[in-house]
Parts: structure tokens; sequence; C-alpha cells
């Protein structure tokens, strides 16, 4: 086994130099982290590597049944980059920010973390849930995914793992409701104490929060005044990172670089594997294919227009620190900032329920005016037509 580990960390051609980090004295940011390229290249390397790296897959169940896909490639890139984002979510709030992964790494923790994204149809996190979950996002099987569609559906299936203990919201028409986002994390519970006067305690309990928010910087490309603004979002502890791409081929981007975005592509098509306990030869093998050895790069200016922002805050400390930089630094010092923060929601905005499926309108005196949640995106944004490019999203500028 060691050799093999051997081998799947160096390459066969030992003039081999790898083009994923420049040799540059501006610093590189990944989720968060600042790094010198000529000092510490082996530990951002070592970094990108420990991230959980999900790609196009053949040969797992099929979804939908027997005569249901076998493979998502050609469709899944958007799904599989969701898989990443929450799964660097899950890592970071149950093994730490800094937790390295090696090919030695058996860690139950880790395991089970990516046991809930393996191809398996029981797997919450599995490309058959999300696939499946998609149809009340309007999406059949095998159709792709804009950022805004995987935010969604991620956000409906957390509900239904209580190990992972997060919750997800997404920020509809540009803008972050600090209220909304602190009685969606914020839980009550009450405990009885066992006392001669019978007492009762509550508390209140932040439920760690992944924050996604769907933007469009742009028409057919992104908007320059937006670069800098979105380049500064990597830098902030609590980042992870941006879900985006091209048209119909989606990155996960992770950091940046000069002028250089570094992402994870999930565009290369591996076989079924599953790691489970990493028992066996052949489940150590497997567990290799979750990680990528190099990153890429390419010039930001060149990403597509709509892309997803996202953010993990473990504790109401972190989403308030969270909210002072995003109000001192992407608002107030920027005449078009990439997205608004609002401690309350405007009168004019519908009343969303984060735990249920409808919708009530604040707008009228009726509260029975209800609708299905999941099909309201469109009420909250233009409704324009752009060929090429994910629907869900709000025009920026």
């Amino acid at each position: 086994m060691d050799c093999m580990f051997e081998a799947y960390l160096t390459h066969e051609s030992v003039n081999f130099e790898p083009d994923d980090i420049p040799q540059t004295s501006e610093p590189v940011w990944i989720l968060g982290k600042k790094y010198n390229a000529t000092q510490e290249l082996e530990i951002i390397r070592r970094d990108i590597l420990s991230k959980l790296w999900f790609t196009y897959r053949k040969g797992f169940v099929p979804i939908g049944g027997c005569d249901g896909l076998t493979s998502d490639k050609g469709w899944g890139c958007m799904l599989r980059c969701g898989q990443m984002v929450l799964a660097q979510a899950l890592i970071t709030l149950h093994l730490s920010k800094n937790w390295f992964w090696t090919p030695e790494t058996r860690d139950a923790t880790y395991l089970q973390i990516l046991s809930k994204f393996e191809d398996r149809r029981q797997a919450p996190y599995s490309i058959h849930q999300i696939a499946q979950m998609g149809k009340s996002e309007g999406k059949d099987i095998g159709q792709w995914f804009g950022p805004n569609t995987v935010a969604q559906v991620l956000k409906k299936l957390v509900k239904y793992d209580d190990w992972s203990c997060i919750e997800i919201h997404v920020a509809l028409d540009n803008t972050i409701i600090i209220e909304d986002i602190k009685q969606l994390c914020n839980k009550t519970t009450t405990r009885s104490k066992t006392t001669s006067d019978n007492e009762t305690t509550t508390n209140k309990e932040w439920k760690p929060l992944l924050l996604i928010i769907p933007l469009r910087l742009g028409l057919s490309e992104i908007n320059k005044i937006y670069i800098d603004s979105l380049k500064q979002c990597f830098e902030f502890e609590q980042s992870l990172g941006v879900i985006g791409g091209k048209p119909n081929l989606a990155l996960y981007f992770i950091g940046y670089v000069g002028d250089d975005v570094i992402y994870l592509d999930p565009h290369t098509t591996q076989k079924y594997a599953l790691v489970e306990n990493k028992l066996t030869d052949e489940q150590c093998l497997n567990d290799l294919t979750y990680h990528c050895k190099y990153a890429n790069r390419i010039p930001i200016i060149s990403i597509d227009p709509s892309i997803a922002i996202a953010f993990f805050c473990a504790t109401e400390f972190e989403f308030d620190t969270l909210c002072t930089r995003i109000q001192n630094e992407l608002i107030v010092s920027d005449k078009q900032p990439l997205f608004e923060l609002s401690e309350t929601k405007p009168k004019q905005w519908y009343h969303f329920d984060e735990t249920a499926t409808t919708i009530v309108s604040t707008g009228t005196t009726s509260s029975t005016a209800t609708t299905n949640l999941f099909n309201t995106d469109q009420f909250l944004i233009e409704h324009q037509d752009f060929s090429n490019s994910d629907d869900d999203f709000e025009i920026i500028g």
C-alpha cells in the first residue's frame, strides 16, 4: 500500500511541474487562509488535496429505477460542485478548518462525512438524492442544474440529516436578511432540572449555518466592477468558495491568486467507488479518488456571471463577524456591492418560513394566502431571458 500511496502523490515524470500555483510574491488565498506561494507551496497543495473532490462517476446503481441513469457524465457537474461545498462545511464543522487529509487517514468522522456523499441511494447527499430532489425544483433527472437550483435542493436535504447538524439559508434577491437567518439558526431548548422547585431552563443554541448567495454579475460575462469584491470574499475566514464556471460547465472555486481563481474541476469521469470503513486495499485506493492532487486556475474575468457565493458560520459570533466585514468591506466601501445586508425583511417582501413548505403574504390583510415555497423563486427575480445560463438569478447593476 505504501508504494501505491507514493505513486499517487508523485508523478510519473521527474520533469513534471504542475501549473496549479504560480511562483509569485502575491498572496494565495484558499477559503479564507492566506499563503505565500514561494515559501508555502507544499502546504497550499496539501490544503487543496484535503478538500473532498467530487467528480462524474459511472457504474453506480441507476437513478430513478432499473431503467435510470448509471452515470452523471455530461449533466452532474453542478450537483458535484454542490456536494463539494456542503462537504467542506461538514469538514469545517466536525473536523476543523485546519484539518488535513493524508492517504493514511482513517478518521471515523472523516469517513462518516464522505459516506454521506457516496453514490448510493441511501446516502443523504448522493447524486441519487440530489437528482431526485431536483424534481421539486422542476429539474428532470439528467437535467443540468444552475447554482441556485443546487442550493435550494441541498437546503431541503439537510433537513433530513440530524447528524450533520447544519442549516442552509439561500439568500434571495441579492439580500442577506439577518433577522431571517437568526430565526433559522437560533434553536430554543427547554430542559427540566430535578430540584425542589422543579426548575426549567431555556437555552438558545446556534445551529451552524451554510449561507449561499446566488448572484448574476452581468449579462453574458462578469462585470469588471465586481471582481475586486468577489476576490475579497475568498479572504473572509468564513469563506466556502464560489460555485460557478461556464454555461453548462460548473466549477468549484476555492480561492484566488492575482487575477486568477483557483478551482476544483468535477469534469473527470471515475468509476463508482465506495470507501466505507477503509479497511481493504480497494477501499483505500477508492479514497484516493476523492482527492485532487492539483487544482486548476483561470482568469477571474472569464468565469460565467451566474455564481453562488458560500460562507460557513459555525457560531453566531462567526455570523455576526461575517456581517460586520460584509458591511464594512463590501458594502460601505463599494458603490455597487455584490449584495445587500439588511437587519429585517423589507415590508414589500413575502414572508418565508424556512422550516415549512409555504410562504405567507405580509403585504395583505389576509393570512390565508399561501403558495408552494419552492415554486416562488421567480416572484423575487426579474423575469428576463438569458440564454445559456441558469435562469434563477437576479441581475445586479
